[in-house]
């Protein structure tokens, strides 16, 4: 093995890559489609598709919101489905969107109070009222903010404000792009191939984006060849 190999394994394997991998997928996320309202999120299982080694990917993870730097939510359309967020980027649009809002202090409180160390997906009531100190009517405007959505009777998950529309495209390019690929000759395609080809309207992220995520999610077979990684259909 070469020096350079050498160096380029090594640095693979260093946690601080799981940091930049998040920061190169962050870069495929169309901010102009939601026209800048939205932080750009990245779903845990996506870094899955770069780092084989998924406990090393979730130990820099669950580091990176010990931190602070990184926030954590449950997207809601499936129990595996985590979206990461940079907790500035969060921040900065949160307070964008509470601009001129009756609700904009209780929300200011909120990213003051909950945000520096949280590594919480939800929020018991008990610890709303007892440990962040909010009343009733300040936890009804963070959920009438979007900040917070509705778990159960007396808990609430963390959110991402104004997200739907994000969770509806998403879904509908998962699809679309599973599709592609099904319908390939044999159910397969090269990765490099997929990616070039043009797209439906119903695909509204980067090919790329979603390549990372059907493969994170293992909704299709990533299979190194002599002609590149060959994507191949999982009959679920």
């Amino acid at each position: 093995m070469s020096l350079v190999h050498a160096v380029l394994i090594f640095t693979l394997e260093e946690p601080k890559d799981i940091k930049s991998t998040l920061e190169y997928l962050m870069t495929l996320f169309p901010r102009k489609l939601f026209n800048d309202t939205l932080p750009q999120v990245v779903l845990k299982h996506q870094l899955y598709s770069i780092h084989n080694d998924k406990t090393l990917v979730d130990k820099e993870v669950n580091k990176l919101r010990e931190c602070g730097e990184l926030l954590m939510f449950q997207l809601g359309f499936d129990s595996e489905a985590f979206g990461l967020v940079f907790t500035s980027d969060y921040k900065t649009k949160v307070l964008a969107g509470e601009e001129g809002k009756g609700t904009r202090t209780t929300v200011e409180k909120f990213l003051e109070k909950v945000l520096p160390s949280c590594t919480d997906l939800s929020f018991s009531k008990d610890k709303m009222l007892k440990v962040f100190l909010f009343t009733d009517s300040e936890i009804t405007q963070l959920v009438k903010s979007g900040v917070l959505t509705v778990r159960e009777a007396g808990s609430w998950w963390l959110s991402i404000p104004n997200s739907g529309k994000f969770t509806k495209y998403f879904i509908q390019g998962r699809k679309a792009v599973l599709g592609m690929v099904r319908k390939s000759k044999y159910g397969e395609v090269l990765q490099a191939d997929l990616e070039e080809r043009r797209t439906t309207s119903q695909v509204k992220f980067p090919l790329r984006y979603h390549v990372h995520d059907i493969v994170g999610a293992e909704l299709v077979e990533s299979i190194p060849t002599t002609s590149g990684t060959l994507l191949r259909f999982v009959d679920s």
